[in-house]
């Protein structure tokens, strides 16, 4: 494969991370004003973004057994497809029980590049250039976190909470459309050996891989899909005070991430994710000790919650290139 070639589908499989995640992020500014827009409680509003969460969890072991079955390219077309169709039909939703069941089948859509890219950069990469791949991969989708939010609230003052899922709706077809024309690397042929779900869950190596990662990004994605409902509705604070904690967080994540590859060819991948761990925890400590405290000042938020995100861009990179290198135990042929 041609180093222009390579460049290509790498920055496709970019463009289709960044949306995956930017299904959060750009919605996020819309949340608190939800109840009043449906005529409906906190509690349910944050489902909007819960149904999300939950539906690209379900994606990823769906999309996970779809790959046995069909191409790459099908799948990854179809899902933006689908992504696509559900962002138009949110921005169209007559009350909020439609709009959370419509988000957890964009949640569902949204699964298919994580899935897929992995394996891609795998393609695509030498081992060492897949964590360097992977962290700049984070790199760039720290920024979502950081930007989307902004052109959230720009969307969101102008154009309605609708403007948001209808810019997904676009961008997503935009991508779809140009894999379609671009095309993916071809596939590797698959092995008749073939292991399950149930084989990794017994993997204890690979158990440590998935719960690091897991266990640390769902405590930083609890805290930030909450942040703008508690600073808006509890601390008395705006939406760009929950945007500057997110820009001084997203500036250590990307130093870290980009050093991870580095740091892990001299001490190694186990390391680095051990040290990712710790700094999680010193950091759920920080904002459990900070949740104590009697008097809060937004200003405390991005102190906590800094290591957490330095510890995510320690940990997914080597994590990420270590589970998906270590093949499942005991494998079986396939009858098939």
């Amino acid at each position: 494969m041609t180093t222009s070639r390579r460049a290509i589908t790498f920055s496709l499989l970019i463009l289709c991370a960044t949306l995956s995640l930017a299904g959060t992020d750009l919605v996020l500014p819309a949340v608190p004003q939800l109840p009043e827009i449906f005529g409906t409680d906190r509690a349910t509003a944050q489902l909007v973004l819960a149904a999300y969460v939950g539906g690209g969890g379900l994606g990823l072991l769906l999309y996970g057994r779809l790959a046995d079955h069909f191409s790459r390219k099908m799948l990854l077309v179809s899902s933006l497809a689908a992504f696509a169709a559900a962002s138009v039909a949110c921005a169209f939703s007559p009350n909020i029980a439609v709009l959370v069941a419509l988000r957890f089948v964009q949640g569902v859509a949204s699964a298919a590049a994580p899935v897929f890219g992995p394996g891609l950069i795998r393609q695509l990469f030498s081992d060492r250039a897949a964590v360097r791949a992977i962290g700049f991969l984070g790199s760039v989708e720290s920024l979502v976190p950081a930007l989307a939010p902004i052109f959230g609230v720009l969307l969101l003052s102008h154009f309605g909470w609708q403007s948001s899922f209808e810019l997904l709706g676009v961008l997503t077809s935009l991508a779809a459309v140009l894999i379609l024309v671009l095309g993916l690397p071809q596939e590797e042929k698959s092995s008749d050996m073939r292991g399950s779900y149930g084989q990794l869950l017994t993997d204890r190596v690979f158990m440590r891989y998935a719960l690091s990662q897991a266990m640390t990004l769902g405590g930083l994605l609890t805290f930030v899909f909450g942040a703008p409902t508690v600073i808006v509705a509890s601390m008395g604070g705006s939406l760009n005070d929950f945007i500057i904690m997110q820009v001084i967080n997203i500036s250590g994540f990307i130093v870290a991430a980009n050093l991870t590859a580095r740091i892990a060819e001299r001490f190694g991948a186990e390391n680095i994710i051990l040290l990712g761990t710790v700094m999680a925890a010193v950091s759920a400590l920080a904002l459990l000790a900070y949740g104590f405290r009697a008097i809060r000042t937004r200003s405390c938020c991005p102190s906590c919650l800094r290591p957490w995100r330095s510890a995510w861009a320690c940990a997914a990179p080597s994590a990420s290139i270590a589970a998906s290198l270590r093949p499942a135990p005991t494998m079986r042929a396939d009858p098939r």
